[in-house]
């Protein structure tokens, strides 16, 4: 499943390719006027002039209609695929101007180590593997990773470094979601299990008299925390069995149990600590509220600032083009 994840990813970072719009004119021949060119069929659209080769699109399409299951889709099944592969190809190219507007770049550096991080997520010798399933070149990958990381930068300086979050935000947010911050009634418990009754009735007579309930765990319980004298660690209602939950929230601190049968065997329980059900204080959680607030912040000032980019950007989309596009690359004859 990871090489297809990893394929779907890169398939948002498309590399555009500037070939320039044919706008045509009116000119004399004679004294006959000639007729207007119509769009360029090489170009699928133009982004404040800059162009979105088909060539290109039909890689990427081709690239994306490779990660989905099931026989080769219709013409109609691809439509959908077109419309929002257009979408972000427009929205990146757009991001990507206005990088260049605010002089944001990213060394060669910058892209080896986010190259490098991409494909430290693989075993050895299997990232140029899965470069290959996805028929993507290095060289491509590192544009596209290079395309990312200038997005990034500019979200980074010129969108959420104007956002922050107020004192009474963080307040109003903590007081709004109370539940969130309850912690429920704990209890630090140990046990011990054997499998036969005599055995463990032995073991409760030895505890009676005063031998080390974390001794007696660690010599003869069967159970994994055996290593650590039976150490439960703090626990809940509900995280444990409830044959557990019935006995040990019944006890005070340093009581043990009687003997309680389960399908795992015979236990005796012991309580070693209680923590009682609390709200945590806005001080401990301050740094969970501000982070919550400041990524739903950023994400409604990334969506505006793409918004106002796409309202003031002049693109032209080549229906003409795109409806002629099946999903499969054309020939590469019938590409201007």
């Amino acid at each position: 499943m990871r090489p297809v994840s990893f394929r779907a990813s890169l398939h948002s970072w498309s590399v555009v390719v500037t070939l320039g719009l044919a706008l045509g004119g009116l000119g004399l021949t004679g004294c006959r006027p000639q007729a207007k060119e119509g769009p360029d069929p090489a170009v699928v659209a133009t982004v404040n002039g800059e162009s979105l080769s088909r060539a290109d699109f039909e890689q990427e399409l081709a690239r994306e209609l490779a990660t989905t299951e099931g026989p080769e889709p219709t013409p109609e099944e691809v439509e959908p695929f077109k419309r929002a592969l257009v979408d972000t190809l427009v929205k990146r190219l757009l991001l990507l101007q206005a990088a260049k507007q605010n002089n944001i770049a990213v060394t060669p550096e910058e892209v080896d180590r986010g190259v490098l991080r991409l494909s430290g997520d693989y075993p050895a010798g299997n990232f140029n593997e899965v470069l290959a399933q996805g028929q993507l070149s290095m060289a491509e990958l590192r544009a596209r990773e290079a395309s990312r990381l200038t997005i990034e930068k500019l979200f980074t300086n010129h969108v959420y470094s104007r956002v922050a979050v107020t004192e009474e935000e963080l307040r109003a947010y903590y007081a709004a979601h109370e539940a969130d911050f309850k912690e429920p009634e704990e209890v630090h418990a140990a046990q011990m299990v054997v499998k036969g009754l005599d055995e463990a009735r032995k073991l409760q007579a030895q505890l009676k008299a005063g031998k080390k309930f974390s001794d007696l765990a660690r010599r003869y319980s069967l159970s994994a925390d055996a290593k650590v004298g039976g150490d439960l660690g703090f626990f809940p209602r509900g995280q444990m069995p409830p044959a557990f939950d019935e006995v040990v929230f019944k006890l005070g601190v340093g009581q043990v149990s009687d003997v309680v049968s389960t399908e795992y065997g015979y236990h005796l329980f012991k309580v070693l600590e209680r923590r009682p059900a609390r709200k945590r204080e806005l001080a401990e959680v301050r740094a969970k509220v501000e982070a919550r607030l400041l990524e739903a912040k950023r994400a409604e000032a990334q969506e505006a600032f793409e918004k106002d980019l796409r309202d003031k950007a002049q693109v032209v989309v080549n229906e003409a083009t795109l409806q002629a596009i099946r999903g499969r690359p054309a020939p590469q004859a019938a590409v201007k």
